[in-house]
């Protein structure tokens, strides 16, 4: 009996695992307000936590195709955005079964905000938020 118990645990443990590890991988940012493709972002794990750092833009042809952030704080300023971590510190709540406690930044404006990421079937939902206000984008995954 003690053999089975240890089994389940286990199990319970495996599935766990698989269910935060879902957000990881390559995701296509679509733009909110426009509708429109910004970014891919990478999301992956380190140190038990998420995080993401875009690689790669969609840009116009009159827009600076490699641009740099001057706007962005700390240690991103004046930073290439492709390859910018913008999410950080994301933890898995197993109770909400989300990741939270993280931030995400907009290399456009350079605010950092607290951040909330999951998944609805195949789509990745991110929620930047101030107290009550917040923004949440859908995100498509990248094959």
């Amino acid at each position: 009996m003690k053999n089975l118990s240890l089994v389940l645990l286990l199990i319970g443990i495996s599935f766990g695992a698989i269910a935060q590890s879902d957000v990881t991988g390559k995701w296509k940012t679509i733009d909110d307000e426009t509708g429109k493709e910004k970014s891919v972002v990478e999301i992956y794990e380190k140190d038990g936590k998420v995080y993401g750092k875009i690689t790669k833009l969609f840009r116009g042809p009159d827009e600076e195709q490699d641009p740099i952030c001057d706007v962005c704080p700390g240690d991103r300023k004046n930073k290439k955005i492709i390859g910018m971590e913008i999410i950080r510190g994301m933890e898995w709540d197993a109770d909400d079964k989300e990741y939270d406690e993280g931030e995400i930044m907009d290399p456009k404006d350079g605010k950092t905000y607290d951040c909330v990421l999951w998944k609805e079937g195949n789509e990745l939902k991110v929620r930047g938020y101030v107290a009550f206000f917040y923004r949440t984008q859908t995100w498509k995954k990248v094959n």
